[in-house]
């Protein structure tokens, strides 16, 4: 049966069936990872690809336009997004939030036109984020009144995704002090994105700064301004958000297992003193190919286990859901941490099955390493240990900043 949502028509979308049209362009972006963060070059093509198959729909209901996938089916498109190029997985990350604030919030503001542009296949990105030396959370981008409008003028940074998306989120004060958030297209006149972002590792996530010069703003476009919004039975907002981030990070962990084996099978030699006449017959090849594969594993597996908690909580009310969200919170902490940990130590024991040659540059296997401590960054994974301690000692509840 075809069903026609805002023009498109979803023709028995499944999840099975985006996962099997992401391939083409998941390969393409595995094969051409290293190269592309050399020349600083976005994969442009590829990423409209993978958001014209309906990627950010895998978890939309089926009679709204998606392909009805748990959280489970999302996150593990996110892994095997993340193993073909973490940075394109970052950078898809405000898109796939707000999908699953879609799922989860039947009263996200404007919700009938955010799931019209994901059903039309547009990209999503924003950011509260400024660098103007204030204190963490501070906004200081201004919106002055114009008739029914507003004209806003500032600069966001860590712009995720804003390279490659149509619509962009913020925020800015008003003259009295009220914060209006609004969502407007990214070529919207004022609107400069600018790819000035700097890391060492995730290069490629177009998290650059996002300049505002007198941009108008519609009214329409004003998603809250100075509402009291009412406190969710579950107040932990961030979890799914955080999760996306373990969920990168057993990305590259996969990545630099792929790696791995690919270089001890067709590059690596033994060393003089070794009992093999193979690097795939060394026993200490084998050892630390039995590791990363440990680790790789150990963080797909706590990274669905955790996506299997959020989705169980959907639906429930009162009491129920603010247990339930303050465990998933703690669950969701827990698998970061070893996700995290898991790619670090992958990334580092890839060269542990070669010699000297497996350093060289051609290769960029340092990027893996690069990657997972620049997503770890994110958020202090001795936080996240202490607040699971907490949690497990007192029933003390994790905070609801949405960083857990």
């Amino acid at each position: 049966m075809t069903a026609v949502h805002n023009g498109r028509a979803a023709v028995g979308l499944t999840v099975a069936g985006i996962r099997d049209a992401l391939r083409p362009a998941l390969d393409r972006l595995a094969a051409t990872a290293n190269e592309r963060e050399a020349v600083r070059d976005y994969a442009v093509a590829d990423v409209r690809e993978l958001a014209e198959a309906g990627i950010a729909l895998a978890g939309i209901a089926v009679e709204e336009g998606g392909a009805g996938g748990t959280v489970r089916d999302v996150v593990d498109l996110v892994i095997e997004v993340a193993r073909a190029d973490s940075s394109v997985a970052q950078a898809l990350r405000s898109t796939f939030l707000i999908a699953h604030q879609a799922v989860n919030r039947p009263d996200l503001p404007q919700r009938d036109l955010v799931l019209a542009r994901l059903r039309n296949r547009d990209l999503f990105a924003g950011t509260a984020n400024e660098r103007t030396g204030g204190a963490s959370g501070q906004t200081y981008a201004t919106a002055r009144a114009d008739g029914e409008d507003w004209i806003v003028n500032g600069e966001k940074y860590y712009s995720t995704g804003g390279l490659y998306a149509s619509w962009f989120s913020t925020q800015a004060v008003t003259e009295d002090g009220t914060l209006l958030r609004f969502t407007v297209p990214v070529d919207r006149a004022g609107v400069q994105l600018l790819d000035d972002f700097d890391a060492v590792g995730q290069r490629l996530t177009a998290s650059g700064t996002t300049r505002f010069t007198e941009v108008r703003v519609a009214a329409a476009e004003v998603t809250t301004a100075g509402l009291i919004e009412s406190v969710p039975g579950n107040p932990w907002a961030g979890s799914f958000a955080q999760l996306y981030l373990a969920a990168v990070q057993a990305g590259i962990a996969a990545r630099a297992f792929d790696d791995a084996v690919r270089y001890a099978r067709e590059k690596a030699r033994p060393i003089k003193h070794s009992s093999a006449t193979a690097s795939v017959a060394d026993p200490y090849v084998r050892e630390t190919i039995g590791e990363i594969a440990a680790r790789a594993q150990a963080a797909r597996a706590v990274v669905l286990l955790a996506a299997e908690q959020l989705h169980e909580n959907r639906g429930l009310t009162g009491e129920r859901a603010r247990t339930a969200g303050a465990a998933a919170a703690v669950h969701v902490a827990q698998a970061g941490v070893i996700a995290i940990e898991s790619a670090l130590r992958a990334a580092e024991l890839l060269f542990d099955v070669g010699g000297g040659s497996i350093t060289d540059r051609a290769h960029g296997f340092d990027r893996h390493w690069r990657n997972a401590r620049t997503a770890a960054n994110h958020n202090p994974r001795q936080w996240k240990q202490a607040v699971a301690g907490a949690y497990h000692l007192t029933g003390e509840d994790p905070p609801t900043t949405g960083l857990f």
